[in-house]
């Protein structure tokens, strides 16, 4: 697998929690969306760590086209 499963055409509204680590799926086939599973063994994806700086909400990629990796950039609106 060398391009990532679309995984939703929409981004993910994810409350994070201040100083809490997340682990954002790069390869779209992780059953626990958008998290990693580690359903991308044995490929050339790996997870994108992200930690929040601040408890809010926020979008984490859904088509995994994004440029700003981990989070929308809005490129699920032209791919």
């Amino acid at each position: 697998m060398s391009n990532p499963v679309r995984a939703s055409d929409t981004p993910y509204a994810v409350e994070v929690e201040a100083g809490k680590k997340y682990a954002w799926c790069s390869c779209g086939e992780s059953k626990k969306q958008p998290f990693c599973d580690g359903s991308h063994k044995g490929s050339d994806f790996s997870p994108v760590r992200f930690t929040a700086t601040e408890s809010k909400k926020v979008y984490f990629c859904g088509c995994k086209s994004t440029a700003s990796q981990p989070l929308c950039d809005g490129s699920h609106q032209s791919a």
